[in-house]
């Protein structure tokens, strides 16, 4: 039966194990022949001395070149000398598929052409590490809000209508009808959170935008929760509780992977709640004083300002209360203060700026209907989600959380396009 190599420890020197694998190098020296391993679990260094095989796997050995596949055989020894702490010895080698010559040499390669070779570029043991944090990620993320009363509900990826407006959308034919590549599944959820209070949606988002930003994709993965009954300040708490639980146990599963990435673990170490939190009127003090004297009271916060922000605190940064007029139609506003709204976006340190952005919703019906004069949205279309506040209203908030933003930020990536697998970028539609 074959094993794979991450298990290969369990085995004793004197056990014969087998398993399937391909070469990342290979190199001699006069009768013995080292091959590098991998299966996707795990690495190993296979010694194949001539003495120990066949005349006709030492011809096959010697032949074998990057990428090709095998089934390994041989007994596993202890070895302080190699990074899994074990080699292999090799009694046969099996021949899957003899590869051809692999197009990623050992060099410098420009960024265009790793991405036209993404499919093969994912084998890297850089990207591999990505993706297994990117992994954990996801898996303590569902973690987090499975074990805290969250319950995973599926938004649609088509929709009739928009979150935040059609003119980011990816419009399409449904039959007879215009539909269009969902932005966010959050409107779904307000519903689903009528329904179980406590609940979520991971899936991926689209939003047609014309950015070459390292921090934009237009196609990306986002984490939505909504809660029933939860006001904003609760918001926040949930928020920084999760991303302090996530970014420990990614930590503790994924050190190995982190410092093949040089990434600076003492500053991940450092994520502890609370977080500090700053108005957007206190943002606009602060970048006044940091010479961002055009900055005036009603823009949005850009990567600049973002960074500026951020660049004072080692902790990820709420900025509150931002103006109503630059967010989505459907937050509610601070009582006595109706141009300011009860909203948050959670800014990374070093650089990376929003992985977060949540409000508190409105829950009030003739305020909402309000808001779709003020904003020209079709009642028609969002007929249902009227009625949301028609049948039992509560107040309720949620947030979304961008997946690849967050990955890279835990890896310390440079672009977001290394924290998925297959980008979708203004230029990037292949592979």
């Amino acid at each position: 039966m074959l094993t794979n190599i991450v298990d290969l420890p369990k085995y004793t020197k004197e056990e014969e194990v087998s398993f399937g694998g391909w070469i990342s190098k290979k190199r001699s020296s006069g009768k013995i022949i080292f091959l590098e391993v991998r299966d996707g679990t795990g690495n190993i260094q296979a010694v194949v001395c001539q003495q120990n095989v066949s005349a006709e796997v030492w011809q096959l050995v010697q032949g074998l070149t990057q990428e090709s596949s095998c089934y390994i055989y041989g007994k596993v020894n202890p070895d302080a000398r190699a990074q899994s702490g074990y080699e292999l010895t090799v009694s046969n080698v099996k021949l899957l598929s003899l590869a051809h010559e692999y197009p990623i040499a050992n060099k410098e390669h420009g960024i265009e052409f790793l991405l036209d070779h993404r499919h093969l570029w994912l084998r890297s043991a850089r990207q591999r590490a990505i993706l297994k944090v990117r992994a954990a990620t996801i898996k303590y993320i569902k973690r987090y809000l499975d074990d805290n009363n969250f319950i995973q509900v599926d938004a649609p990826i088509l929709t009739p209508a928009s979150c935040e407006g059609t003119t980011e959308l990816f419009h399409t034919s449904y039959f007879d009808d215009e539909a269009f590549l969902s932005q966010s599944g959050q409107l779904y959820m307000e519903a689903a959170a009528m329904a179980l209070s406590r609940v979520y949606c991971f899936g991926p988002t689209f939003r047609h935008e014309r950015s070459k930003t390292k921090r934009h994709l237009i196609e990306f993965w986002m984490i939505e929760p909504e809660m029933a009954f939860v006001e904003h300040a609760q918001n926040l708490e949930i928020q920084e509780s999760m991303l302090e639980f996530v970014i420990k146990e990614v930590l503790a599963e994924c050190t190995a992977e982190l410092k093949l990435l040089d990434r600076d673990l003492t500053k991940l170490n450092s994520i502890k709640k609370p977080f500090p939190r700053i108005t957007y009127d206190e943002a606009i003090t602060i970048l006044h004083k940091k010479g961002f004297t055009d900055f005036t009271w009603g823009e949005d916060l850009g990567a600049k300002e973002e960074r500026e922000l951020a660049a004072s605190f080692t902790k990820p940064l709420f900025v509150t209360h931002y103006p109503a007029k630059i967010k989505s139609f459907y937050m509610q506003p601070v009582k006595n203060r109706p141009e300011v709204v009860l909203c948050a976006d959670l800014l990374a340190p070093e650089g990376y700026g929003e992985i977060i952005g949540g409000s508190e919703r409105i829950h009030d019906l003739e305020l909402l209907k309000q808001r779709f004069e003020e904003h020209n949205l079709p009642k028609e279309t969002y007929k249902w989600y009227l009625e949301l506040r028609a049948y039992g209203s509560v107040p309720h908030s949620g947030f979304g959380l961008g997946l690849e933003r967050l990955v890279a930020w835990i890896c310390g990536l440079s672009h977001v396009r290394e924290a998925i697998p297959f980008p979708r970028m203004l230029n990037r539609f292949y592979p």
